[in-house]
C-alpha cells in the first residue's frame, strides 16, 4: 500500500516521523483526510483529534491547533501542542473537561468567552482520545499497549 511521510512538530520536539497510509485531522473547516499523492494545500488545523494509520493500526493524537501543509510525498504538521494518547491522564482530561464547562455556565464579565469554548474543545479531544486508547486491544493501566 502506498505512503506518505509525515512529521508532526511542536516547539518542543518532534512528536512523530514516519511513512503512514492515512491521517485524518480538524481543521478549522471541518475533518479531513489526507492519502499519498494528496494535492498540495496549507491548512490551519482546530484543536481536536489526529489519526495515523499505517498496517492496519492506528495512532491517536491531540493537537491543540496549528498548521498543516500537505504535498504529494510528505506531510509537515505544526502544532502548538501536541500529545499522543498514552500521554494522556484520562482522570486530569476528565477534571479539566468539567472546569471548562462550569467555567462556561457561569459565565461572568472577566471570562473570556472565546477562550474558555477553545478550552472545552482541547479538553473534549483530549478524553475522546484517552478513552480510545483505554478500549484498544492489549491496553493495560497505567501501562503501555502490549504488543
Amino acid at each position: 500500500m502506498p505512503t506518505i511521510k509525515l512529521e508532526i512538530v511542536t516547539a518542543e520536539r518532534q512528536v512523530f516521523s514516519g511513512d503512514v497510509t492515512t491521517i485524518i485531522a480538524e481543521g478549522t473547516e471541518g475533518q479531513m483526510t489526507v492519502l499519498p499523492k494528496h494535492a498540495p494545500l496549507i491548512t490551519m488545523l482546530a484543536p481536536g483529534e489526529l489519526v495515523i494509520r499505517k498496517d492496519g493500526d492506528e495512532q491517536y493524537m491531540v493537537i491543540s491547533g496549528g498548521f498543516m501543509e500537505v504535498m504529494p510525498e510528505k506531510v509537515i504538521v505544526l502544532a502548538d501542542v501536541c500529545e499522543r494518547s498514552d500521554e494522556i491522564d484520562l482522570e486530569r482530561a476528565t477534571a479539566a473537561k468539567q472546569r471548562a464547562e462550569e467555567r462556561l455556565k457561569g459565565l461572568s464579565p472577566e471570562v473570556d468567552q472565546s477562550r474558555a469554548e477553545a478550552a472545552l474543545r482541547r479538553s473534549i479531544a483530549r478524553v475522546r482520545v484517552a478513552e480510545k486508547r483505554r478500549r484498544m486491544p492489549g491496553y493495560k493501566p497505567g501501562g503501555q499497549i502490549a504488543a
